[in-house]
């Protein structure tokens, strides 16, 4: 059993983007951690800002306030069906979506003032290569900030939906872990070095919300939106009982009065872009 992928991995090929699952399976807790990127990222009034994998439009839209008419928010994805959902969403003359594989921007060098990439890098086929592009498309002394998962038990609202799911797909396990691939800080540090930043810093940050309910948790897990979601639906109705029975069986340590007080654990990498000697 195998699961076709759309572009990006989050939707499926031909697939339209429901925005409130996805902000419910992501953005509940993506955005939590926008204000730290943004001040890694040093955004100020009047910034080009390149948002990569901007999915549906979560950073950029805070970016936006910003930046304000004179700035301009430029949200680069690999997926069209993520832009589209964007543009829906933002509905700004500011904001400029525009489909790209982040590996091979479409920018000429020293377009922005800051790039910025939430919950994608780790997504990347070679994150070396796309940290480069970053580079090359950001002013001397411009800063990128990157914000990937932790590990897969400091974010166990997708950790233990991939451990549950990997039993009955075992030959797509480095795919169903790629959420949680860049959460060695040393490694991203180096990763950011080798592609040419400096004043590297990798912090973890932690932070906590509430579900309503475990149904509230599951629902857009069955909507399919996401990596995750789409391979839990290529398994049989039993094997996706299971799933869930393992999966809410695990999260009840967190369960009290039937709400789900849960944390998240991710890793937000700065770097200034050091000068080029022509």
């Amino acid at each position: 059993m195998s699961t076709s992928f759309g572009r990006g991995l989050h939707v499926g090929t031909g697939r339209t983007v429901d925005i409130s699952a996805y902000d419910r399976y992501v953005g509940r807790w993506s955005r939590l951690f926008v204000p730290a990127m943004i001040a890694a990222a040093e955004v100020g009034p009047g910034c080009r800002v390149l948002d990569v994998s901007t999915g549906t439009g979560e950073a950029a839209l805070s970016v936006l306030s910003i930046v304000g008419a004179s700035g301009l928010v430029v949200g680069a994805d690999i997926a069209p069906a993520m832009l589209e959902a964007a543009r829906r969403r933002l509905n700004d003359t500011s904001f400029t979506p525009v489909a790209a594989d982040a590996q091979a921007l479409p920018f000429r060098g020293a377009s922005f003032d800051a790039v910025m990439c939430q919950l994608g890098l780790q997504f990347f086929a070679d994150p070396a290569l796309g940290l480069l592009e970053f580079r090359r498309v950001l002013r001397d002394g411009g800063c990128v900030a990157v914000c990937v998962i932790s590990t897969a038990e400091r974010a166990p609202m997708w950790g233990f939906l991939a451990d549950a799911i990997s039993r009955y797909l075992p030959e797509q396990r480095d795919l169903l872990y790629l959420s949680f691939a860049l959460a060695d800080p040393q490694h991203l540090e180096r990763l950011l070095a080798g592609a040419g930043f400096a004043d590297i810093r990798v912090e973890r940050e932690r932070r906590e919300d509430v579900v309503e309910s475990f149904d509230d948790y599951w629902a857009p897990i069955e909507a399919g939106i996401g990596s995750l979601p789409q391979a839990y639906l290529t398994l049989n109705e039993g094997k996706r009982r299971l799933v869930r029975k393992e999966v809410k069986t695990r999260l009840s340590q967190f369960e009290s009065g039937g709400r789900l007080f849960m944390s998240v654990e991710m890793l937000i990498a700065r770097g200034r872009a050091k000068e080029q000697i022509h």
